[in-house]
């Protein structure tokens, strides 16, 4: 088996990384950790994300042997913070998917590192690091996105998604700020915290776990009332192309049952500045997404045959795109590794749940789980939503009584060189 997992390099001198003094060793006392990230060719930079049981810090990944430096994002999680059900069941389900992910409109996944459950509660994610930040960022720093680069944008996007469901996995908190845009902006989906196999639901084929925000879930999943993972994806789709044609969002969600009412209703409309400006086609789509109904629902192969998305086929990223923004397909994440100043081992995988949404003043596109954003285009704290089997038919389900869970602060972009294969050892 192949792993991300770098050579051991010489630990480059703090004076080497572009952080400096402090910064370049944040996680200090715990020396030893950073020595072993050392020995790996990896230095911690600045704190520049903040949640319950997680940081994202910058990150760069010195290979000594090719004589190249890479900027990363690093999520630290601390499992000793974390509640047992979501260690139990989330954080491993997490790990084990971004294991066995590859597509170039998905985060890259550079490595995952950890001392071993007896020298250290603490998980390494290192990431590729997004320049350009999330989708919500742009649409809120630029306002409507025009018709011609939304439609390249919701492709890529769709694509990410088709990917996934090609792999018979659902992500469950599709939604603009889990959407980041590379140095060439392209869209990369990431956060994998709510995502699940499809293949070991219930007989029925349908979720009875609800999760993810709710300004972007499906009247299904608002509801209550179990669901097709898959088909609620599609919803949230529709939403983020709304957001993104509008720089509103189609839906008040400050009261959960009026937000159900107004979906079932298909109470939403374009908004008054972009009315005559988007296309008739582009506007049909985005009823057929919004379908409140399941059955009627659109597919998402059936979008990514719509007529307004048919031009698109031609700026379909070829094969190489991953390699023209650093990303090597060749490679793939394993199991998780464990960190110590000798040979590594293999370890457990792991997983982490998705933000819990907070009420929206009206139509306001804005960040779902309330919190600010650094420069480096990551969100810095992520209170989770709740989960679990809410009564049938009651609206709002899980998003009723928000509990903090985990953060997983989004990092962000595309590596800009290549990482060497290693065998495990």
């Amino acid at each position: 088996m192949t792993t991300y997992t770098p050579p051991a390099a010489p630990a480059p001198s703090p004076g080497c990384s572009p952080w400096g003094g402090a910064d370049a060793h944040p996680l200090s006392p715990r020396n030893s950790e950073v020595s072993a990230l050392e020995q790996r060719g990896y230095i911690i930079g600045k704190k520049v994300g903040q949640g319950t049981y997680a940081t994202v810090h910058v990150a760069e990944y010195v290979d000594a042997a090719a004589n190249r430096k890479m900027r990363l994002a690093c999520k630290i999680f601390d499992k000793d913070r974390a509640p047992f059900d979501f260690l139990d069941r989330f954080f491993p389900r997490e790990l084990e998917i971004l294991t066995k992910i590859e597509n170039p409109h998905i985060i890259q996944v550079h490595s995952i590192l950890q001392r071993g459950p007896r020298r250290g509660p603490r998980v390494f994610i290192f990431m590729s690091l997004a320049e350009n930040g999330d989708l919500l960022d742009y649409v809120k720093s630029n306002g409507e996105v025009a018709e011609s680069r939304a439609k390249v944008w919701f492709h890529q996007i769709c694509r990410g998604t088709e990917y996934l469901h090609t792999k018979d996995i659902a992500h469950r908190d599709l939604k603009c700020e889990n959407v980041l845009l590379s140095r060439n902006f392209n869209c990369k989906l990431t956060d994998f915290g709510f995502a699940r196999y499809c293949s070991d639901l219930t007989p029925t084929g349908l979720c009875e776990t609800f999760c993810g925000s709710a300004a972007y879930a499906a009247p299904e999943v608002v509801g209550g009332t179990p669901y097709n993972p898959k088909l609620a994806d599609v919803w949230s789709l529709g939403v983020i192309l709304y957001a993104m044609l509008n720089a509103t969002m189609p839906f008040n969600d400050s009261n959960r049952r009026k937000l159900l009412s107004d979906q079932m209703a298909g109470n939403w409309q374009f908004s008054s500045r972009v009315e005559y400006s988007v296309s008739a086609i582009a506007k049909s789509l985005v009823a057929r997404i919004l379908e409140p109904s399941v059955a009627n629902r659109i597919s998402l192969k059936d979008i990514l045959d719509h007529d307004w998305l048919r031009s698109c086929k031609e700026h379909h990223p070829p094969p190489n795109v991953a390699a023209a923004e650093g990303v090597d397909s060749k490679h793939r994440v394993a199991s998780p590794k464990t960190l110590s100043e000798d040979k590594p081992s293999s370890s457990a995988t792991g997983s982490m749940v998705t933000p819990t949404p907070t009420a929206q003043t009206g139509h306001l596109l804005q960040r779902t789980d309330g919190t600010s954003v650094s420069g480096a285009g990551m969100s810095t704290s992520k209170a989770f939503s709740t989960f679990g089997k809410p009564q049938q038919g009651t609206p709002g389900g899980i998003f009723s009584q928000p509990e903090a869970l985990v953060p997983a602060p989004t990092p962000a972009l595309v590596a800009k060189c290549q990482v060497r294969r290693v065998e495990d050892q």
